[in-house]
């Protein structure tokens, strides 16, 4: 991706290296959108072992809803969180990519909501190292990046990057992109309703059904990170293999997968991001159209 030399969003916020342990509750129900990372068992956030999936998702191990955690706007934060001065480009390439990852997402919907005549309140993206707080309860880096509809930020912890590489075998700097494209997708869905409507139907929702619905979600959303691959493309920043990397990326989280990685096979009832061939199949229709009405999952087959 050629990303190095272009403007890094405003809306970053870095809490690396704030003490951790906020002694608050967990995300484990009422916490954000989210991408647990792997690791070893572990009390809160359900007390699962931490191996599943990106862009959105939860533990897929207990079969729990990914967005049972999205809440009723009744989140609180247990105590506030302080952010340091970012570092002046140039002295950590990370924080540059991301940086320059978001602001092209910004520019993207900022153009899309100005084109309906609509403001676009673009998100803060909280960077993290080992726990902070958020709107949705304590942020662990185990849980992975996550959107958080009670405070309208993205959280991560550089370090899942490493983990996206490394036990996701999904490399590159294009996956990279896609994780935050996916994560701002939410964003647009808390704007237009998308995710309050889901959190209101769930009431009267069966696990299955939930599971079911959740999945159309979380496929709209990689639909998003596909118009902004376009985006991304029509400022030229895209390099050979960049897609490629994006839909290996796609197919490595999709619940089949990583089912059939954990476990020896899958549970089709109790999916609720898609299969790889799914989140492959939206991505690619968002890339290829450009057009976020095109990414409407929740007419019809998906």
């Amino acid at each position: 991706m050629k990303w190095r030399g272009r403007e890094r969003s405003s809306n970053i916020e870095d809490r690396r290296g704030e003490a951790g342990g906020f002694g608050g509750p967990s995300l484990g129900r009422s916490g954000g959108i989210r991408i647990p990372m792997g690791g070893g068992s572990r009390g809160g956030i359900g007390g699962v072992i931490g191996i599943i999936v990106v862009l959105g998702i939860i533990w897929m191990v207990t079969g729990q809803n990914p967005l049972d955690s999205l809440n009723d706007g009744s989140g609180t934060t247990t105590s506030s969180a302080s952010s340091q001065q970012l570092p002046t480009e140039g002295q950590d390439e990370l924080v540059d990519f991301v940086g320059v990852v978001v602001k092209e997402t910004e520019d993207l919907w900022t153009e899309v909501f100005a084109s309906a005549g609509e403001d676009y309140p673009e998100p803060p993206v909280v960077l993290f190292s080992g726990q902070t707080n958020s709107g949705c309860g304590v942020a662990d880096a185990r849980t992975g990046p996550f959107y958080c509809p009670v405070d309208s930020k993205v959280y991560i912890d550089l370090t899942f990057y490493d983990e996206l590489h490394r036990k996701f075998g999904a490399p590159g700097d294009f996956a990279q992109a896609y994780v935050l494209a996916h994560e701002v997708g939410h964003h647009v869905q808390n704007l237009t309703g998308v995710l309050p409507e889901f959190n209101r139907r769930r009431q009267s929702m069966s696990q299955e059904q939930a599971n079911a619905y959740s999945v159309r979600v979380e496929l709209q959303a990689d639909c998003y990170a596909g118009v902004w691959a376009n985006y991304a493309g029509q400022q030229n920043l895209l390099d050979s293999g960049d897609i490629e990397e994006a839909l290996n990326a796609a197919e490595q989280i999709g619940d089949d997968t990583l089912q059939k990685r954990m476990q020896g096979y899958a549970v089709p009832k109790t999916f609720n991001h898609g299969t790889s061939a799914q989140r492959q199949t939206w991505f690619e229709r968002g890339y290829q159209s450009g057009d976020p009405n095109d990414c409407d999952t929740f007419s019809g087959n998906i």
